[in-house]
């Protein structure tokens, strides 16, 4: 593999950067399969492999990628890799050696895909193809259909072919994934709408929770829990016994869930994390990211002089150095902060569903999983 191996950058060369960011964006798989889809149908046609390789995008950018593979398989087939580039989001697909091989069907064959090693199969019903498939999603097909039928058109082919994509190391790198949990097993998804991969926009983070409530309804949970991380879901397990596919990985994207499950109802929603994190939900923040939400000790102080706190208390609560130390010196005088917190959360997550028919309740946990404070369940049943 080449040091130049990797895709162009978008129009303004290497290191061009989005607007107002400062920061680089990069390609998604399903851009990186397109450019190495074209690139080996081309060499089948022609006996070349086109390198660079320009791709149209589905809004019309036209980048091109350098190859990182060229092989010609003893089967007719012919192999082209691309690797990804992720510019600056911290995408745990960056650097991936993205593999398509394209072998010419009979014709009226149309085009067909497969999951080579390192990409997923779909075993679970609720996402957006059927169970058995390779798990490449919809708009990457259509944009490697589209460039099957121009190269078809610019070389005099049919247009059918078998198209199997492959990710090196892409069943180790899914580990770290939600495919396990959503049921695409044995590698990586093939994802992408745009292309295109906003640096720090965590669209497949927000679009794996989008598929987590989809699963969860077609598996027919009426009970989900959005949770802040591995403790936070614990806890839920352990309070609730909701089994995987209910549980969401909401991370800091408190916004994402609620949006979503505004459009696509549960009968119930749990909303489990720290304190502090749940602190700013509780006043108003849909993004619960450090970098982009600070706990409000000020709206702290407000909620436990509400719940009884003394003048002093209060003050005092203003100027704690953590929202964990504001809890305990709450606790400590028997001013229910977590649970006023909690509360307030919910009432904040069931303005954000606007009326759907779902129920909320919401649980702040310490560190250690503790549960440190609770709602009621309030909203449509």
């Amino acid at each position: 593999m080449s040091e130049s191996a990797g895709p162009a950058e978008p129009k303004g060369g290497r290191g061009a950067q989005l607007k107002h960011t400062g920061l680089r964006p990069g390609w998604t798989t399903g851009a990186c399969a397109t450019a190495a889809t074209t690139a080996a149908y081309t060499a089948l046609l022609t006996g070349d492999f086109p390198d660079p390789v320009t791709v149209t995008l589905p809004k019309g950018q036209t980048p091109a990628f350098a190859l990182a593979v060229e092989e010609r398989g003893a089967d007719g087939s012919a192999t082209a890799g691309v690797v990804k580039d992720a510019g600056d989001d911290p995408d745990v697909t960056h650097g991936a050696l993205v593999r398509s091989t394209v072998r010419v069907l009979p014709a009226g064959s149309g085009v067909v895909f497969r999951a080579g090693p390192g990409v997923g199969t779909v075993t679970r019903p609720g996402l957006p193809l059927p169970v058995g498939e390779p798990a490449i999603n919809p708009v990457p097909r259509e944009m490697m259909r589209d460039h099957v039928a121009r190269v078809a058109a610019a070389h005099g082919g049919a247009g059918d072919v078998e198209i199997t994509v492959s990710i090196d190391d892409g069943a180790e790198i899914a580990r770290s994934t939600w495919n396990p949990r959503l049921g695409i097993l044995g590698g990586l998804s093939v994802l992408g709408t745009t292309g295109i991969v906003v640096p720090y926009s965590c669209s497949a983070w927000i679009d794996s929770i989008r598929r987590g409530v989809d699963v969860a309804r077609a598996a027919g949970r009426r009970h989900v829990a959005g949770c802040t991380g591995s403790t936070s879901e614990k806890t839920v397990v352990r309070e609730y016994g909701l089994p995987e596919d209910a549980l969401l990985d909401m991370g800091d994207f408190a916004g994402a869930v609620l949006k979503y499950v505004r459009r696509h109802p549960v009968d119930r929603l749990t909303l489990c994390g720290g304190f502090a994190k749940l602190s700013k939900l509780a006043a108003g923040h849909l993004d619960l990211h450090s970098a982009r939400s600070q706990v409000d000790k000020a709206f702290l102080a407000r909620l436990a002089a509400r719940g009884g706190a003394s003048a002093e208390l209060a003050a005092a609560v203003a100027q704690a150095n953590t929202g964990l130390a504001a809890l305990q010196l709450c606790a400590d005088a028997g001013v229910p902060l977590g649970d006023l917190v909690a509360a307030e959360a919910r009432d904040q997550a069931l303005q954000v569903l606007r009326g759907a028919p779902v129920a909320v309740d919401v649980v702040c946990i310490d560190r250690a999983g503790t549960v440190v404070g609770r709602s009621a369940v309030r909203g449509h049943t």
